[in-house]
């Protein structure tokens, strides 16, 4: 009788386990599959407001803090866009100075809790850029896609896809670029965006599925006019535009891509982002698999990429060696494997999707140079 308790105990036991290890899974997996849109990833670090003064901005000193370029800067209510480190400038030892371009929204008071992100602006063309611009309903598998069109001469247009943690203002980021080289863009929101349809699952499938919103997007644009396009992607957004590079029946119509901090090793992104969220090691291998359970994604044999589409039209990458969130190694080995197709520009002290933030002359001066022999 005693074995007989003994063996129901330890039955008993193994079953907490496991369910709790599945629990643990599901909420560290939550960290990719759930990343908010226009919310901070967890591997962004939260900045303490120090002070501000006019043009400048201290905060704490960190090495997120310390990065070169122009972010914005947002907090519950605020939004504002800072420069460079200002290093002449007085702070206390535990600061940073930056310059302080404009705030944008709200106010911001010492105290403040704030996070840098990629996105410099908010609202939409006309009210943060001044351009003109056409609210358009994009038909999409699961329903009607939200998206900006900025008009201009060319017959190639800029489809402009953003990634984890991100809307389509990030975008904005290279709409007066594009505008001044007379492209015009269709900046998309896809499923799970404010406005947009839903996934079944309520999840996010890293560019898995929602790809083919990028496709109802080519549809969109071959029927208003375009010759062809250039899809523009940034972080799982450049995996949707791989995807539908690959798989789309227009296919033919895109010209180009533009990959910025492309997440080809799903994998390694989902591992980083709930290790971020303090998931301890042992348990990363849960993340992976309680993903894969809930979303059917497939993961790679050890040393590929999950994502290692055949590249058949010029694509520029754009990526940081510094990204913690989507690995740089698999942006090389693409860019190796199809030295005739792909110009791989290394962006240093970048963090992910911010390869524009880090250097804007530089990442604009190498799109023109890519853009131009495809028009």
């Amino acid at each position: 009788m005693g074995a007989v308790k003994a063996a129901v105990a330890a039955v008993g036991f193994a079953f907490a386990v496991g369910a709790a290890s599945v629990a643990v899974g599901r909420l560290a997996s939550d960290a990719a599959l759930k990343a908010p849109p226009g919310g901070p990833l967890p591997t962004e670090p939260r900045l303490t407001v120090h002070s501000t003064a006019a043009g400048r901005i201290a905060l704490t000193r960190a090495f997120a803090s310390q990065r070169p370029g122009t972010y914005g800067l947002t907090g519950p209510r605020s939004h504002a866009v800072v420069g460079n480190v200002l290093d002449g400038a007085p702070h206390a030892p535990d600061a940073v100075v930056r310059r302080l371009e404009r705030v944008t929204q709200g106010t911001l008071e010492p105290g403040d809790r704030v996070w840098l992100t990629p996105n410099i602006h908010i609202g939409d063309p006309r009210t943060a850029l001044g351009l003109d611009h056409d609210d358009i309903d994009v038909p999409g598998e699961l329903g009607t896609l939200p998206a900006w069109l900025v008009p201009a001469a060319r017959d190639t247009w800029v489809i402009a896809v953003h990634g984890l943690g991100a809307t389509r203002e990030h975008p904005m980021n290279i709409m007066e670029f594009l505008h001044r080289h007379h492209f015009p863009v269709l900046a998309l929101a896809y499923r799970g965006d404010p406005g947009a349809p839903r996934s079944p699952d309520g999840l996010n499938h890293l560019g898995e599925t929602e790809w083919r919103d990028v496709d109802a997007a080519i549809r969109y644009a071959v029927r208003s006019g375009a010759r062809q396009v250039v899809l523009h992607g940034w972080s799982t957004g450049a995996t949707m535009a791989l995807r539908a590079a690959a798989h789309s029946p227009l296919r033919d119509r895109v010209a180009g891509l533009v990959l910025d901090s492309p997440v080809l090793d799903w994998t390694a992104t989902l591992r980083a982002l709930a290790a971020a969220r303090r998931t301890p090691g042992a348990l990363l291998p849960l993340a992976v698999r309680a993903a894969q359970g809930r979303t059917g994604l497939r993961a790679a044999p050890a040393g590929q990429a999950a994502v290692a589409p055949e590249v058949r039209t010029p694509t520029l990458i754009l990526h940081g060696p510094d990204d913690v969130v989507a690995p740089w190694d698999p942006s090389r080995r693409l860019a190796a494997r199809h030295p005739d197709l792909v110009t791989l520009r290394a962006v240093r002290h970048a963090p992910h999707a911010a390869m524009w933030n880090a250097d804007p002359p530089a990442y604009e001066e190498a799109l023109r140079r890519f853009l131009t022999p495809l028009t």
